[in-house]
């Protein structure tokens, strides 16, 4: 087993070289560094850094969870920091699944030239999605995803829950953006198939990249994005998303029809 690697540390300007495709001469694009740590076929725990762009295919499998975030482990409450390939998980509706991936990066606040999204935390406070959701204040990272159940979802998509990004929910009162005042490491999680898991009493989702098409890479990029995920042959492998995507405001325009 390989050792732990150290956090990622966050921006960095610099030339993205792919294989067998050139870039021409331009200014250089803003780079992220992040980690991945994954379980092979044998048990291994494999460790891959990478230096990707700062493009949003490549930023949303790093930015979900923040370290102190609980989940529920075999061993019982976790904090998602302290996960590891082959910890076992308990997911909604699949009980305690093998976690195989874990990508960590640092959120930067105020870096300049990313997203500015990509410098803030969604803080979300005891109680304020419903009753012990969560149950204890949960900060997230920028591209976290929670699951949400309302007659609109059922009826827009025929399914009874949906996943909508968090920051959607930002109301000033209950769910507050936050900018931390130093970097933040933040990570998501991947297992054989796309989880709901419940952190600190609010369901959130594992990592799935989408429909391909969404992702918004070109061709030459493909083979760097699916270098970070070595537990996986093709983007196929993810298989059918757990619930439908859907922004908050969606659901307004179906209550106002």
């Amino acid at each position: 087993m390989n050792a732990e690697p150290r956090p990622a540390s966050g921006l960095v300007a610099g030339q993205l070289s792919v294989p067998g495709h050139p870039a021409p001469p331009r200014r250089a694009p803003l780079m992220r560094r992040v980690e991945v740590v994954s379980l092979s076929p044998a048990g291994e725990v494999v460790h891959v850094p990478r230096l990707v762009p700062a493009l949003p295919a490549f930023e949303e499998p790093f930015a979900a969870f923040t370290r102190a975030t609980l989940v529920t482990t075999e061993r019982g409450l976790t904090a998602v920091g302290d996960l590891w390939p082959g910890d076992r998980v308990r997911t909604v509706g699949n009980g305690f699944q093998p976690l195989l991936w874990k990508g960590t990066t640092m959120l930067v606040p105020h870096a300049r030239g990313q997203e500015p999204a990509m410098g803030r935390l969604t803080r979300i406070a005891a109680d304020a999605l419903g009753i012990a959701r969560p149950m204890h204040d949960l900060v997230l990272g920028p591209m976290a995803r929670v699951s949400h159940r309302a007659a609109a979802v059922e009826r827009l998509t025929g399914r009874e829950a949906a996943l909508i990004p968090a920051r959607d929910f930002i109301d000033g009162f209950g769910v507050l953006e936050i900018t931390p005042p130093a970097p933040v490491e933040i990570c998501h999680l991947g297992f054989a198939g796309h989880e709901i898991i419940v952190a600190n009493g609010v369901e959130v989702e594992s990592y799935h990249p989408g429909p391909v098409h969404n992702l918004g890479l070109r061709p030459e990029y493909m083979e760097l994005f699916l270098s970070c995920f070595p537990h996986l042959d093709r983007i196929g492998d993810w298989g059918l998303p757990a619930h439908p995507r859907l922004r908050l405001q969606d659901l307004d325009l179906t209550r106002a029809a």
